[in-house]
């Protein structure tokens, strides 16, 4: 599993979302801006162009947990300057940074109350703190029908790895509870699953077997990959999972 790939993918979803929320929250202008849970550095790479859609000047910071993502993104966005660490435990001075954002990380916090708290301390007065991304697979939809429990299947391996699969709808109620007053909240515009995007498709399988390994045999996996092509074919292919994003101010 290329995981490099993967979040590039994750960030092409949120593309036109962080565009937006980039520009109302006044990135180009931003002295400094933290990334909390930057993996391998899929947002801060497109942050560093200048010539892109919500390109900035300002110094560009990046934390993480894996020693291994930070080393990929070290590649990946060059000029960024990044440190390993807990997203529970930042380590950086109070008021710090404009801008503290994440994308897809929150489920994968064991107290994401604690980290968003930690995300306004290291916010300046009047900064903004962001969360991207947070999916609610509870309530996530599959078809046709009969690939459905494969969905489950994943969705019970992502809790046994330590997700929390339907965070994304408790998403505002935290921001409340950290103390950050919410500007805008909401559901990120879905994907079009009518029509079939192979790559997409490609894309998600791979991540589909890779957390059903050891779950459930790869022939099965290979035999509901077929129907759901031929589903996806007729235009009858849905995946969607709710996925949540927050914003607002210190």
């Amino acid at each position: 599993m290329n995981w490099h790939n993967r979040y590039l993918q994750q960030a092409a979803w949120t593309r036109e979302l962080r565009t937006y929320l980039f520009k109302k929250a006044g990135l180009s202008s931003a002295y400094s801006v933290l990334e909390v849970g930057c993996g391998t550095g899929a947002i801060l790479c497109d942050c560093s162009l200048l010539d892109g859609d919500y390109s900035t000047r300002a110094a560009l910071h990046g934390v993480d947990l894996s020693a291994a993502a930070l080393t990929e993104c070290r590649i990946q966005a060059r000029g960024t300057l990044l440190a390993r660490g807990d997203a529970r435990y930042l380590p950086y001075l109070d008021k710090t940074f404009d801008i503290t954002y994440c994308h897809f990380l929150l489920l994968w916090v064991k107290d994401p109350l604690r980290a968003l708290v930690e995300m306004k301390r290291v916010t300046r007065p009047q900064g903004y703190v962001l969360a991207l991304a947070e999916p609610d697979y509870t309530a996530r939809v599959d078809r046709p029908l009969e690939i459905a429990w494969l969905g489950k299947q994943q969705t019970e391996s992502l809790k046994k790895r330590g997700a929390d699969v339907g965070l994304g709808s408790r998403l505002a109620e935290l921001f409340y509870q950290a103390g950050i007053s919410i500007l805008e909240t909401g559901v990120i515009k879905s994907l079009d699953n009518k029509t079939l995007n192979f790559k997409e498709w490609e894309n998600e399988w791979e991540v589909l077997e890779t957390d059903l390994e050891g779950i459930v045999q790869k022939q099965e996996i290979q035999k509901m990959k077929h129907v759901d092509e031929l589903a996806g074919r007729h235009g009858e292919h849905i995946f969607n999972v709710p996925t949540y994003f927050s914003w607002g101010q210190v």
